[in-house]
């Protein structure tokens, strides 16, 4: 077969596997080469973004404007969106764009009609530490699981965590913020908590220190303000402009480069959550709301299998809420295969191959993908121009469409970060300002036992003898939890076992935490 008979079975397969009878997003056309543009539009169904989706590709290849370019499209379409704005770029969708000879040109030669555009944005930020609307979670919300990731536990300290949080329920001890999960931990290394702490079996002294080391310093890298009340509600991110566009909700994270494990782990509780609180929708026209979750090699990097397990259970099942998740990191081998299978649409910018750790992440990339129409999938993926990019998605019927080598259409909003004022301003205007504003400081596990001890020495001060050699400080009575199964246990081989381990996730699943409970109460 000649070049060209090649060239024309590689467009008609094209041009028929992306013909959808339904709303799609439009991505760009379809490139033969490096310089042969077709008429071939490359687009993604609607209705198939809740089967999900990754942007991969090398640092400055164009991963932002992507994102830029599906985000715009999707409030247009009445679609609500959540995105992490790590270095401010995407915060110009607030923004009608502005136009240039470069802008121009790439529009004219994909026949799209460019229109300068601003979009409905409301700003967020983790804890408040930004200028957007405060995120907060509360701790016992937050739960075991996804607090290990962020202090980077190992399996066993991981375990006693989980007991710790069993502890603080069980003795009426809210657990709200980074301080009282410390008061709590201080708590039972004390000379009036080890008693409790005995009781526990299986939590030694040492992995408790060990935690209350690592919440210090989580708090002195600005952890605490994180953790509190008033908490975020999820489904305030399904929210639709008076206009009928859908709501971009981004969240800043300027500061938080020190602990990218906070905003990685937040994002995955922000998702368990939603898949708790949203109803069932099953096969809807358009998604509920599509979440992008950026630098995702974050959230991966050294998560132990049970966790891992955990997100691909939540990314399988909240595609029935109405909720399509893209995973956007470097490359697609930072995703764990069972996550990468469930994600439908694919936009793949260059990957660079310079490393012999690059070269086989470039193989493993290529294997992923459908048989496709050119010679060589790998060369052309790494010599993929900005802006560029190799295409597959999920078709109406649910089948993968051909492999398309794309040049992306250009976005028509701001394409640098926003005016600073107007972020101030949306986030005084907004109507969930008077909600989250302000944070709240209500009494919980700190307040509960600083007033347990003062009680304590209340009453040794009345019932101290005369003689001052004759008094001793007495233990204050606490409420004891219910012994485990291992109560003769202190050592951290039973710690690691596998009974073991099956009493904490029942525990947990008990008192709503971790993954996939979110522990509202």
């Amino acid at each position: 077969m000649g070049a060209s008979d090649a060239d024309q079975k590689l467009t008609d397969a094209v041009r028929a596997g992306y013909a959808f009878e339904g709303a799609a997003l439009e991505l760009g056309g379809l490139l033969l080469d490096a310089e042969r543009l077709t008429d071939v539009p490359v687009r993604i169904p609607l209705g198939m973004l809740n089967r999900h989706g990754l942007v991969a590709g090398a640092t400055g290849t164009g991963k932002t404007r992507t994102l830029q370019l599906l985000v715009e499209q999707l409030s247009a379409a009445g679609v609500p969106v959540f995105a992490a704005d790590i270095k401010g770029d995407l915060s110009g969708l607030a923004q009608p764009g502005e136009a240039n000879d470069k802008l121009t040109a790439r529009a004219t030669t994909l026949g799209q009609q460019w229109t300068p555009t601003g979009f409905p944005v409301e700003f967020y930020a983790i804890g408040g530490i930004g200028s957007g609307l405060p995120l907060r979670v509360t701790m016992s919300a937050f739960g075991p699981t996804l607090l290990s990731k962020v202090l980077g536990l190992n399996d066993t300290q991981e375990s006693s965590l989980g007991l710790i949080f069993h502890y603080a329920d069980q003795a009426g001890l809210p657990l709200l913020d980074l301080a009282d999960l410390r008061a709590v931990v201080a708590h039972l290394l004390s000379d009036e908590g080890k008693a409790e702490l005995k009781a526990l079996g299986g939590l030694s002294s040492a992995t408790a220190g060990v935690i209350l080391r690592e919440l210090i310093g989580l708090e002195d890298q600005g952890g605490d303000t994180f953790f509190g009340e008033p908490e975020f509600e999820s489904a305030d991110l399904l929210q639709v402009a008076p206009d009928g566009r859908g709501l971009v909700s981004l969240v800043e994270l300027p500061q938080l480069q020190d602990r990218p494990a906070i905003f990685s782990t937040f994002l995955m509780w922000l998702l368990a959550d939603l898949f708790h609180e949203l109803p069932e929708v099953g096969d809807v026209d358009k998604p509920k709301l599509v979440f992008f979750f950026d630098e995702a090699h974050l959230l991966f990097a050294d998560a132990s299998d049970a966790f891992l397990d955990q997100v691909a259970q939540t990314v399988r099942l909240i595609r029935s809420k109405g909720v399509g998740v893209f995973f956007v990191t470097q490359s697609p081998t930072d995703v764990p295969d069972a996550v990468l299978a469930q994600l439908g649409s694919r936009v793949q910018h260059q990957l660079r191959a310079h490393t012999p750790n690059d070269a086989k992440a470039l193989k493993a990339t290529v294997a992923t993908y459908p048989t496709s129409g050119y010679a060589d999938l790998g060369e052309v993926i790494t010599s993929l121009g900005i802006g560029e990019a190799i295409v597959t998605v999920m078709n109406e019927r649910g089948a993968p469409t051909p492999v398309a080598w794309t040049r992306l259409r250009a976005p028509e909003s701001r394409m640098d970060p926003c005016d600073p004022d107007l972020v101030t301003a949306a986030g005084a205007a907004s109507p969930r300002a008077a909600k989250y504003a302000a944070a709240l400081d209500r009494e919980s596990a700190r307040e509960i036992l600083a007033a347990r001890l003062e009680q304590g020495a209340a009453k040794q001060a009345q019932e101290a003898p005369t003689d001052p050699a004759k008094r001793h400080i007495p233990v204050p009575k606490a409420p004891r939890p219910k012994a485990p199964k291992h109560e003769d246990s202190v050592v951290e081989q039973v710690v690691k076992s596998s009974a073991f381990k099956d009493f904490v996730r029942t525990a947990t699943r008990e008192i709503a935490r971790g993954v996939f409970k979110t522990g509202r109460r």
